[in-house]
């Protein structure tokens, strides 16, 4: 059964509350900031902690979506071993705490890019979007040209050496695609940016721990059938996480959309990942900013992420059935209350009070 989770922060505000309460039971976890002290946030205490953070809330903690430091791994620069080790430390220690699943990615220099992030959309939500024009004669960043055989390099030699670990730890490797999948820009290549090149990786390492992050904005720039794309690696057992989004044009040139106006049709992807038998978790993901909420972190607006829930909500009962969700295991340290329904007062259909 696909379970819905969100990303949480590693501190609890008010998005754990709403979020547990629109019947999300599961979550997604970043690592908080590295402020060099003795203890790192990958060492086991500080991540033995932050499970602990999560459970107490009632959420069952699916996936940890960042890492320690890559980009020496990424551009394959003196101190990469270093950093192998600390993303080695960080599978021995997800295992010993059974932390399924880490979402990462190879994206060297630039993380996910966007040019624009206030682009005025429906009833004035707030979207962003990605304009290659605006990107095409930038400068070259400190690092020059970074190519493509070389990235494939660096990241056959991180593979070899961290796939093993994972494997004995029995956490799955989830890897994000490029976002915008575009190469170059500004002289640093990008290869995860093709169903091709995910397929690839698969093929280096025929591990059930080699697997990938189903990012559906990004998968839906590579590709004129989503549903397909899901099939094909869902058979395969290598979709590890999902991201559940959309958007509207090119690798060029898009937007991203409300989840249901986009270009993918987003219940057959829905029942996709049921024809394959996908048990693992999703999370809506890059959200407009709505009414009311700050647009000061794009794409992770409060009320358009619970929206989102809401529909995604709606398509798993539309395809799994009325008792697609599961009832949350409340953590150890969880106040559980239970009614008597007969305590309940019966509620009038007229204005005016209880009846009783």
């Amino acid at each position: 059964m696909i379970q819905i989770a969100e990303v949480l922060s590693p501190q609890p505000n008010v998005l754990w509350k709403l979020v547990k309460q629109a019947g999300v039971n599961h979550a997604v976890g970043v690592l908080p900031p590295d402020t060099g002290g003795p203890e790192r946030p990958w060492d086991f205490t500080p991540l033995m902690r932050l499970k602990t953070r999560y459970e107490d809330a009632g959420f069952e903690l699916a996936v940890i979506e960042s890492s320690p430091p890559m980009q020496k791994i990424r551009l394959g620069l003196p101190g990469r071993d270093e950093e192998i080790e600390w993303f080695n430390t960080m599978l021995r220690n997800m295992g010993a705490l059974h932390i399924p699943v880490i979402c990462y990615n190879f994206m060297a220099v630039f993380g996910w890019l966007r040019t624009h992030t206030a682009i005025p959309w429906r009833g004035g939500a707030l979207v962003t979007g990605y304009n290659h024009d605006v990107m095409r004669d930038g400068p070259l960043t400190e690092y020059g040209v970074v190519t493509e055989e070389q990235l494939w390099e660096n990241f056959a030699y991180f593979l070899r050496k961290v796939l093993p670990a994972a494997e004995k730890a029995k956490v799955k490797l989830a890897l994000h695609p490029d976002d915008p999948p575009l190469s170059p820009i500004r002289g640093i290549g990008r290869i995860m940016r093709s169903v091709e090149g995910f397929q690839r990786v698969l093929d280096m390492a025929d591990s059930e721990y080699n697997g990938l992050t189903l990012c559906q904005g990004n998968f839906a720039l590579m590709t004129d059938d989503l549903p397909a794309v899901i099939r094909h690696f869902g058979r395969q057992g290598k979709i590890h996480f999902v991201h559940f989004r959309d958007v509207r044009g090119t690798p060029e040139h898009f937007v991203e959309t409300f989840h249901e106006e986009g270009r993918t049709d987003m219940l057959a992807c829905m029942r996709a990942y049921q024809e394959i038998g996908f048990e693992g978790v999703l999370r809506p993901d890059h959200v407009p900013t709505l009414e009311g909420d700050c647009n000061d972190n794009p794409c992770y607006s409060n009320l358009g992420r619970l929206l989102a829930i809401g529909y995604i909500t709606g398509l798993r009962e539309a395809v799994y059935g009325r008792n697609s969700a599961t009832e949350a295991v409340p953590g150890p340290n969880a106040v559980v209350r239970t009614y008597n329904h007969q305590e309940i007062p019966e509620v009038s259909l007229k204005r005016g009070e209880p009846t009783s």
